[in-house]
C-alpha cells in the first residue's frame, strides 16, 4: 500500500486561519515517528493528559515484528496496518506503558477481533492538536482533536451499516483488568488498568477512568469479552444488544482483561458522529467533569480552534528569523515536543492521585507528571525555566509535593508512581538550576532539606543504590550496575546540592558536597586517560573493554553507554579533568578521539555536550561550532525519521533548540550557558516580566554565511568569552555573534 504522510500549513475543516508566519504552522508532528525516535502524530493539547494517537504496533504487517522496541510508542511510521486511536499515551519514551483506551470506527458487520477488524489507512495530516487519516478498508474519514483531559474524534461514515468499536484489550501496557458499563445508547464509562513501565512492578498497577459520549444514539450497543462462551461454544463476542434504549434483560456491563464495546448505526447517508473521551486518574466522576467542563457543547471544529490557538500562544514564546522552512520546521516542531511532557495530571476539579497510595489529594494550582529525569536534567528543565518559567515553578512544586506525599523526591515519576528507571538521582540538579537562575516562588528550604536526604540517607535510599560505598570510598564499585556511571550521576548531583548550600549560606554542607562532587577521579586510569570500574577491593576491573556498552550491550561499569561515551560527562569539573589528562592540549585530543573513533552518540544522554567541551580550551572553540553545526544537519531534519533517536519526553527536542539558537546549558546546575553558532539570524525570546527584569532575549547573528565566531557583544559591551551567564541574558540583552 502506499501511504502518503502530508503536512499541511493551512487550516481546514472551517477553523479560524491564522497567518502562514505563525509558528505553530511549522510544526510537523511526523517528526520522530521513525527511527526509534518514539513521538507519535496524535491530537493534544499543551501539556495535555490526553492525546488521541492512531495505534498501529498491533498487527501482522507491523516492523514490532522485527524490532521490539518499536514497542514503547502506539505509532510507527512505517506500519501500515491500524487497529484505533489510543487516547492515553508517552512521547518519546524508550519503555513501553499505556497507548489504552482504543476507539476504532468500521462498517458492515461487527468484528472484534482487532486483526481482522484493523485496516489500511492513507492521507495522513497532523498538525498541533489535530490529526485525520483515511481508513481504506471502510471508506471513513477519521479526524481527532483533544483539550487538556478530553479526546475528541470525528468520523464520517459512508451510507450503511457503521460501528464504532471501543477495545479496552488492547495497549502498549502489559497489565489485566479493565470494566465498561453502556450507560445511555450515547454514553459509556469504564476502567483500564495500566501502570508497569518498562516491564517494571506490575504490583503497582493502578487505573485510568473514561467516559465517552457519542454525538448520536446508537442503533444497538452491546459488549464482548475474550475469550467467551456463547451458547455452550466459544466465541469471539458476545452479542449483549440494546435497541435504541437500555431495556431490561440486556447485557450492559462487562468486567475482565480482553473486553469492548460497540455501538452500531444503519445511516440512509453518509453521517458525521463526533465522540468524546474524557479521562481521569481518581474516578469515573472527575471523567465525565472533565469532558463537560472542557467540552460542553462545543464542536468539533470549536475545540481545534482553541487548542490552535493555544499551540501557537506556546510556540510564539521563541520566534526565528532567516533560515531556511526547514530549519523553521524543525525547531518548532522540537519546540512542539518540549510541552508535551511533564505534562498534567490533575482533574479540571484540582483533584488528583497521591503518589503511591493513589488516595485521592487536590492542588489549587497544577500538579504535573512525567519526570523522566534522568534525561530532562541535562536541558530540557533549563528550557522550561528560560522560556516558561511559570510551568517550571509548577513542575518544582510537584515535585515538592510528591516529596511531601512519599517522602524522596521523583526520579522517573510517571502518574504519580516511582518506576525507579534508569541511574542517578537527578532532582536535585533540577532545583538548584531552577532556583539559581532566579524562579524562587517555591519552598527552597524543603527543596534543599529533600535533596540532602536522598544524599545522605544510608538505609532504605531508593534514590541512591550503593550509598555506602559512594560515600566511603568515593565511587561504586563492580558489584553495584553501572558503578561508574552511576557515580558520575551522583557527583553532578552533590557538585548542585553544594551550589544551592553556598546560596543559603550552609558552608559547611557547601565544602562537604564540593567535595564528594569530584570522588570520579578515583575512577580515572591514567594509562587509558578514561574512566574505569574499580572492584570492591579498590583494584581496576579487569578485563576493560573501553568500547563495550555501546548500543545498549550490557557493561559492568556503564548504563547505555561505554567508557568514552562517559569519559567527559563531569561539565561541572573540567578543570579538575583536564589536569587528569595533562592539559588543555591533552584534553583538547582526547575530546576529538571521541568523535574520529566514531564513539559519539547523539541518541543518547551521556555525551550530548560534549560538542560544547571545547569551548573550555582557548583556541578550540572553532571545533564546538563546526560539529554542532555538523550534528544539527546530520541528525535533525523535517521528516519522521528526522530525530537521533529517542526524543526522552523532549530531551533532544531541546538539545536542538538550544543548538539552533546558539546557546547551551553546559553544566546542569549552574545557570550558565556556552555559545556557538546560531542557525538563524535572530532569535527573540519573550521573557516572562513575573520572573524576569527584562521584556525579551535577542540573539543576532551577523558577518560570513559560513563562518566562525569573530567576537561576541552583549548589549553596546564587548563579551570576551564563550561563556555567559543566565543573570545578563534575562535583564532584557542582546547578544550579538558576529561572524567572518
Amino acid at each position: 500500500m502506499y501511504k502518503v504522510v502530508s503536512f499541511l500549513i493551512i487550516f481546514f475543516c472551517g477553523v479560524t486561519h491564522v497567518s502562514s508566519q505563525e509558528p505553530v504552522e511549522y510544526v510537523n508532528p511526523f517528526i520522530g515517528t521513525s527511527n526509534f525516535g518514539a513521538t507519535n502524530p496524535g491530537a493534544i493539547a499543551p501539556r495535555g493528559m490526553v492525546s488521541v494517537s492512531p495505534f498501529n504496533v498491533a498487527g501482522k504487517q507491523n516492523v514490532l515484528e522485527k524490532d521490539s522496541r518499536w514497542l514503547s510508542n502506539p505509532y510507527v511510521n512505517e506500519n501500515t496496518f491500524l487497529t484505533g486511536f489510543s487516547h492515553v499515551n508517552l512521547s518519546g519514551v524508550g519503555c513501553p506503558d499505556l497507548g489504552v483506551i482504543l476507539l476504532m470506527p468500521t462498517t458492515g458487520a461487527i468484528e472484534t477481533n482487532h486483526l481482522k477488524y484493523g485496516s489500511a489507512y492513507s492521507n495522513e495530516k497532523a498538525k498541533p492538536g489535530y490529526y485525520s487519516t483515511f481508513l481504506t478498508k471502510y471508506d471513513v474519514q477519521v479526524e481527532t482533536t483533544a483539550t487538556t483531559r478530553t479526546g475528541v474524534s470525528r468520523y464520517s461514515f459512508p451510507k450503511g451499516a457503521s460501528n464504532i468499536l471501543l477495545n479496552l484489550g488492547l495497549g502498549l501496557t502489559n497489565e489485566a483488568g479493565a470494566s465498561i458499563k453502556i450507560v445511555s445508547p450515547t454514553e459509556i464509562e469504564g476502567m483500564r488498568t495500566v501502570g508497569s513501565f518498562c516491564y517494571y512492578k506490575p504490583e503497582e498497577a493502578y487505573p485510568v477512568y473514561f467516559v465517552a459520549k457519542f454525538s448520536k444514539p446508537a442503533d444497538a450497543y452491546g459488549v464482548w469479552k475474550k475469550p467467551a462462551k456463547y451458547n455452550g461454544e466459544e466465541a469471539q463476542w458476545m452479542p449483549y444488544n440494546g435497541k435504541a434504549r437500555l431495556m431490561e434483560g440486556y447485557r450492559k456491563e462487562v468486567i475482565g482483561d480482553s473486553i469492548g464495546s460497540y455501538f452500531t448505526y444503519n445511516f440512509d447517508k453518509p453521517t458525521q458522529i463526533e465522540v468524546k473521551v474524557g479521562v481521569s486518574y481518581v474516578s469515573i466522576e472527575n471523567a465525565r467533569e472533565n469532558l463537560e467542563k472542557e467540552t460542553q457543547n462545543a464542536s468539533f471544529d470549536d475545540i481545534f480552534s482553541k487548542t490552535a490557538s493555544s499551540w501557537n500562544e506556546n510556540l510564539s514564546k521563541i520566534k526565528v528569523e532567516g533560515g531556511s522552512n526547514d530549519d523553521k520546521t524543525i525547531f518548532y516542531t522540537a519546540l512542539y515536543h518540549t510541552l508535551i511532557h511533564p505534562n498534567i495530571l490533575n482533574d479540571y476539579n484540582g483533584e488528583y492521585p497521591k503518589m503511591a497510595t493513589r488516595e485521592t489529594l487536590k492542588t489549587a494550582g497544577t500538579r504535573f507528571t512525567v519526570f523522566s529525569f534522568w534525561d530532562t536534567y541535562r536541558n530540557l528543565h533549563a528550557l522550561m525555566s528560560l522560556v516558561y518559567p511559570k510551568q517550571q515553578s509548577d513542575m518544582v512544586k510537584s515535585m515538592l509535593d510528591i516529596y511531601d506525599e512519599s517522602g524522596w523526591l521523583p526520579k522517573w515519576e510517571l502518574n504519580a508512581t516511582e518506576t525507579t528507571t534508569m541511574v542517578g538521582d537527578p532532582a536535585g540538579i533540577i532545583l538548584t538550576d531552577t532556583y539559581l537562575k532566579g524562579i524562587q516562588d517555591f519552598d527552597v528550604e524543603k527543596a534543599y532539606q529533600a535533596m540532602a536526604k536522598s544524599a545522605d540517607a544510608l538505609e532504605n535510599n531508593p534514590l541512591r543504590p550503593g550509598i555506602k560505598n559512594y560515600i566511603e570510598k568515593g565511587y561504586l564499585t563492580t558489584e553495584q550496575e553501572g558503578s561508574v556511571s552511576t557515580t558520575q550521576e551522583y557527583n553532578a548531583t552533590d557538585f548542585s546540592i553544594a551550589l544551592l548550600a553556598k546560596a543559603l549560606n550552609k558552608k559547611e554542607d557547601y565544602k562537604r558536597f564540593s567535595k564528594r562532587s569530584i570522588s570520579y577521579r578515583a575512577l580515572f586510569d591514567k594509562n587509558l586517560k578514561l574512566l574505569r570500574p574499580r572492584n570492591e577491593d579498590g583494584t581496576f576491573y579487569e578485563p576493560f573493554n573501553p568500547l563495550a556498552g555501546a548500543n545498549f550491550e550490557k557493561n559492568i561499569g556503564f548504563i547505555e553507554g561505554n567508557a568514552w561515551q562517559y569519559a567527559f560527562m563531569v561539565s561541572h569539573d573540567i578543570k579538575g579533568l583536564m589536569k587528569l589528562m595533562g592539559g588543555s592540549k591533552a584534553f583538547s585530543n582526547q575530546l576529538q578521539k571521541v568523535f574520529d573513533a566514531n564513539q559519539f552518540d547523539m541518541a543518547n544522554e551521556p555525551d550530548i555536550a560534549y560538542p560544547y567541551l571545547f569551548n573550555y580550551v582557548k583556541g578550540e572553540e572553532w571545533r564546538t561550532q563546526k560539529l554542532v553545526a555538523e550534528l544539527v544537519k546530520q541528525y535533525f531534519q523535517n521528516k519522521p525519521a528526522g530525530l537521533p533517536g529517542n526524543d526522552d519526553t523532549g530531551t533532544m527536542s531541546a538539545w536542538l533548540i538550544y543548538s539552533m539558537m546558539g546557546i547551551y546549558p553546559i553544566s546542569p546546575g549552574e545557570p550558565v550557558y556556552t555559545i556557538t553558532t546560531p542557525v538563524f539570524d535572530k532569535v527573540t525570546i519573550a521573557l516572562d516580566p513575573n520572573y524576569y527584569k527584562g521584556k525579551e532575549l535577542i540573539i543576532e547573528k551577523t558577518g560570513a554565511k559560513d563562518g566562525v565566531i569573530k567576537d561576541v557583544y552583549l548589549g553596546d559591551a564587548l563579551h570576551k568569552s564563550y561563556f555567559i551567564q543566565h543573570s545578563d541574558l534575562v535583564k532584557g540583552s542582546t547578544l550579538k555573534i558576529n561572524l567572518n
